[in-house]
Formats: structure tokens, sequence, C-alpha cells
């Protein structure tokens, strides 16, 4: 709680970095895949519960990008599940060991670090894998519920009862064979509990990693796409000011306020912040 943004994105890479080290691996796939990771930090009792969902290409690209399509296997998942595991804990352990000695992250008590070593690694870290999407439509749609999410929507709160002070809330007990419950707090605990998911000032929360990292990531995709004989993705479709206008605030540039006639032309956007002291 006291390393939020640090430990964050020690998260982010040490999970980016073992799938991209078993990618890697002429045994498993042999190419670099994409990869979009995605920090929710949140259980479904509002619980501090920071973990990493990440969504990996079936297959990914060579030196010369092209297309190389994942191997089947006889364990389900596009790499070990239990091996991924072993990997991620000491990726993640060494990674924060390091920072430790630079100063970066300081522990509440310095004479039990080892302890905490050695407490960190004698437990098992889980790493848990789903079977691939069904196809495109799927991915859209998992995105579209995981990558803006927050810790509680609207319509888990099933009631607020000012007399009481109290916040009445549905969550899905998955220790309980994943049975819808209700759980009552007091209207104090349940801030506490959703601010803590309040992630740091300008921490990027959705990642990618791998073919689809930022850099060059266009150019890149659309080299994949011209070897697969496919079509290339266009560029970013610029959106005219009076569309902007006319959707955001139902202003039409055009016309007049006075006469109502749609007349009006646009000379010049005027941005204030722009200008020099001589104008």
């Amino acid at each position: 709680m006291g390393h939020r943004k640090v430990l964050y994105k020690l998260m982010f890479d040490a999970s980016a970095q073992t799938l991209l080290s078993f990618a890697g691996d002429e045994k498993y796939l042999g190419a670099t895949p994409g990869i979009i990771s995605v920090l929710h930090t949140w259980g479904q009792q509002l619980s501090f519960h920071p973990h990493i969902h990440c969504i990996i290409s079936g297959g990914g690209i060579l030196g010369n990008n092209e297309w190389k399509q994942a191997k089947k296997n006889d364990w389900r998942f596009l790499f070990p599940v239990k091996a991924m595991s072993v990997v991620y804990r000491a990726k993640f352990l060494q990674a924060l060991k390091a920072m430790i000695d630079r100063g970066e992250v300081i522990p509440p008590d310095q004479s039990d670090i080892k302890q905490l070593f050695d407490l960190l690694y004698s437990k098992d870290w889980v790493v848990y894998a789903k079977a691939p999407f069904g196809g495109p439509h799927s991915v859209i749609e998992y995105l579209g519920r995981y990558t803006h999410k927050v810790a509680i929507s609207n319509h888990r709160i099933s009631s607020i009862d000012d007399e009481e002070g109290t916040v009445t809330f549905d969550y899905k007990d998955y220790g309980d064979g994943s049975k819808q419950k209700k759980m009552t707090l007091k209207s104090a605990e349940f801030i506490r509990r959703f601010e803590q998911h309040i992630l740091p000032a300008r921490f990027t929360k959705i990642r990618t990693y791998g073919y689809l990292s930022n850099r060059n990531r266009h150019q890149r995709i659309n080299t994949v796409l011209k070897n697969m004989k496919l079509p290339g993705h266009k560029g970013l479709v610029k959106i005219p000011l009076e569309v902007r206008m006319m959707e955001r605030f139902g202003i039409n540039i055009k016309e007049c306020p006075c006469c109502k006639q749609k007349t009006l032309e646009l000379g010049k956007v005027f941005y204030p912040w722009k200008q020099t002291d001589d104008g």
C-alpha cells in the first residue's frame, strides 16, 4: 500500500516478461506474441487484491515479421500454468529484491527482509489461465468488460440506508460455488474499501507488450498483415470540429445565433495559451 505505483508496475513487467520468456522458447512458441495487460486491484467484496489480466495472442511474429501460429500441446493452454507460476514468482521477487537494495521500496521492518523473502518463495503463486476465446467478437466483448471496469458498479449496489448509515451490495462468493450473496457495510467502511482502488495520479492501467508494444506498432502490424496477405489497418479517423461540436454539445457552428441561418464559416481556431507575449 505504501509503494503502489512501483509495485503495480512491477506486476505488469513481471507478468509480461514471464509470458515473453515462455513464448521465446521453441518448445512452446518460438516467436514474439502480442500482449494486452489490464490492472485490477479489487476482489468481489472490495478487498485489496491487485492482479493483472493478460490477453495473449495465439501465435507471434518472427524476426522478419512473419506470423507463426501457436503449437498444439498436451496442457490445454498456450504455456504450462504451473511452470508460469514458478517463473512469475521468481521474476517478481528478484526484481523486488533489487528495488529494496536500491532503496526504491522500503519495507516496514528492514531486519526481517530475509525472512520475508523465504516466506514469499515458500508459497505457491497462482497464475490462472483460461481457454482461448471463441473468436474476435469474444475478444472485443472481454476487453469491453474488463478494460474500464471500476471496483464496483452501480447495479451491484442494492440499497443505501441513510438512517442506519449502511450500504448493501451484491457479490459473488467464489469460495462457495460462485453463489450470489449480499454484504452490508457501514458507509465509512464502504468508502474506505472503495478508495483503496483509486489509482495513483496518471498511472496507466492498460499496457501492451510484445508486437503490440507502442514503438512502431502501426508499421509492424501492417507488415505482418501484408505478409499474411490481409488488408492493413487504416489510420485514425479525424472527426471534423463541426461534427464533434454537434455530438458533444448539440451546437451547429454554421448556424448564426441571431438569424438562425446556416451561413457561418469557420475561419480560425484560437488557442489563447499558445499565443506569445507579442501576440
